[in-house]
């Protein structure tokens, strides 16, 4: 397995790759694409992410936030009824302060394995990441995991392709980027302690957008200084319908 292919997000978005980039998760650790987002879509979607910040959702006792709800969050703790009876109001939180982002990740996750890429029904659309600056994941990272939350019992006995993709709006001060580990979710006795397995760290710039096998294990690195880390995310999984993505 190779290192991360690190690509210009105009070839992506000019549809100027083939095979398009799911192929490369085949041999890399990851793909990320720098410049994806200008810079002032990036402080426009920001504004409308601080703009909406009485619909945020607060998560694990504030530890971080979310605009529209992440379907991990609810079933580590045990309110799975509540996001999928909540999806609809989600999805309008999003499209009201940030209006054409989840359509805007949807396209890019269909670039990206080249076919058309829809929202996964009864589920919330893709969604907003916000951590603090100076919170416990800025101080000390994110859980170390592989993102398998949302993908069925057969889907993971199938190994069914899946996909993760992040598209920064704002990157921390410092640090804050991505590990990920030559490390693969294979069955319910896999370990999530990385040990001394080969990794990659990924930096972000405002507009990268960063996509990785959701089976492979990785990790929100620590940050420092006064800007909150927010970015935009979505799962996808090919299944019997086609490419279905959620949060």
């Amino acid at each position: 397995m190779s290192g991360v292919a690190r690509l210009p997000g105009h070839a992506l978005t000019t549809g100027a790759l083939s095979p398009p980039p799911l192929a490369s998760l085949h041999d890399a650790l990851a793909v990320s694409f720098e410049g994806v987002l200008t810079r002032r879509e990036c402080v426009e979607y920001t504004r409308g992410v601080y703009a909406g910040r009485g619909a945020w959702v607060p998560n694990f006792d504030g530890v971080q936030f979310t605009l529209g709800r992440a379907y991990y969050v609810h079933l580590e703790t045990d309110r799975e009824e509540e996001y999928f009876a909540e999806a609809a109001a989600s999805d309008a939180a999003v499209d009201r302060f940030v209006p054409g982002l989840a359509d805007r990740m949807l396209a890019l996750l269909g670039l990206c394995v080249g076919a058309d890429v829809t929202r996964r029904p009864g589920f919330c659309g893709p969604g907003v990441h916000v951590f603090p600056a100076g919170g416990h994941v800025s101080h000390h990272g994110g859980d170390v995991h592989w993102d398998i939350e949302g993908l069925t019992e057969e889907d993971v006995a199938a190994h069914a392709e899946a996909l993760t993709a992040v598209l920064m709006l704002q990157p921390a001060a410092q640090g804050g980027g991505l590990r990920v580990w030559d490390k693969v979710y294979e069955g319910e006795e896999s370990d999530e302690e990385p040990g001394s397995t080969r990794s990659e760290l990924i930096a972000y710039g405002p507009g990268d957008l960063v996509v990785i096998d959701s089976y492979r294990l990785h990790q929100i690195c620590a940050s420092t200084g006064p800007l909150d880390r927010i970015s935009a995310t979505a799962h996808a999984v090919r299944t019997g319908a086609g490419w279905q993505a959620w949060f």
